[in-house]
């Protein structure tokens, strides 16, 4: 019995420092982990932060073009549609037959 007690007692000598020096490790690891983890969300939303306002500088111009000076959207895209089919039509035909198969 007396066996026992030694053994128990030469453990728990033992036993608590290294507890401790574990416990201790694992709260840096920890807090290490949450101050990466910080950093790197602060960055996300920074990131988010500044293609949020690009979009909204963007939207403001688009408002802007659409109410400013009484633009007719609908207008000017036909406008650019008649412009494409101008241009596809001014081209010269490349379209080469033989001689004994021309129309």
């Amino acid at each position: 019995m007396g066996e026992l007690i030694g053994l128990v007692s030469v453990v728990m000598i033992f036993g608590i420092p290294l507890m401790a020096i574990w416990t201790k490790h694992r709260s840096k690891v920890a807090e290490m982990q949450v101050s990466t983890t910080a950093a790197s969300t602060a960055e996300k939303a920074a990131q988010y932060a500044s293609q949020v306002q690009a979009l909204e500088d963007r939207v403001r111009v688009l408002e802007r073009i659409v109410t400013d000076k009484g633009y007719d959207v609908a207008t000017q895209i036909e406008a650019l549609r008649d412009q494409r089919r101008v241009d596809e039509e001014a081209g010269v035909s490349l379209d080469f037959q033989r001689e004994g198969t021309r129309q």
